[in-house]
């Protein structure tokens, strides 16, 4: 068997690394920072400095569950690679450049990237996740090839033991977010099935108990 790989960095290592704050949540969410060290760029998300109970109960969790999920993912071009724990409170993944849709102007946002962002989903969905909060701008991003990629899977879950009709009932949240996007700038190409899904999933949702602990957005 072979021996684990050394992390990529540790976190003693980030005394000499580049950092630029993305986003400093409230108490109970990550301090998240673009890191620059050693040529790579990377996504870092920390608890560390966070209450105790923050810190050891849910940043715990939050960490295990997200590297997970981007474990299941690697290799899927469009979601943040090489994904590691940094400790107990923190995990990197590789920086994804590229503009998110919240900063994206409408006219840059076509048809074909939408259908690619759908597919990208799909492919989220047969690898047994689901994201869970794709209905924001914030999440996903058109990167510097044209391409959609989508990040923070901090409130995604496992599909694999769940019940056929559940697991469809939270990809078509997954995908209701796509088409809330596609509805706004591309209303035209969205077509009578997935508007279909769109409104029935827009009313199913006001009655999903989990919404807000699963992170599912309005």
């Amino acid at each position: 068997m072979n021996p684990p790989r050394p992390p990529p960095f540790t976190r003693a290592d980030l005394a000499r690394a580049g950092r630029t704050l993305l986003r400093d949540g409230r108490w109970a969410n990550a301090r998240v920072e673009r890191v620059t060290i050693d040529g790579g760029e990377w996504t870092l998300k920390d608890f560390s400095s966070r209450p105790f109970l923050a810190r050891n109960v849910l940043g715990r969790f939050l960490v295990r569950r997200e590297l997970a999920a981007l474990s299941r993912l690697a290799g899927l071009p469009g979601v943040p690679a090489d994904a590691f724990r940094l400790d107990a409170h923190a995990l990197a993944a590789r920086y994804l450049p590229g503009t998110t849709l919240a900063k994206l102007p409408p006219g840059r946002v076509s048809t074909a990237f939408l259908e690619a962002l759908e597919r990208l989903v799909r492919r989220v969905h047969e690898r047994g996740i689901v994201h869970l909060d794709t209905r924001g701008n914030g999440n996903m991003l058109m990167m510097a090839d044209g391409q959609p990629g989508i990040f923070d899977f901090q409130a995604a879950l496992s599909t694999r033991w769940m019940p056929g009709g559940m697991r469809r009932l939270l990809e078509s949240f997954d995908l209701s977010g796509v088409y809330k996007k596609w509805a706004q700038w591309q209303p035209e190409s969205l077509g009578e099935s997935r508007r279909a899904l769109f409104e029935r999933t827009t009313r199913w949702r006001r009655y999903w108990i989990f919404r807000g602990y699963l992170g599912v957005r309005k």
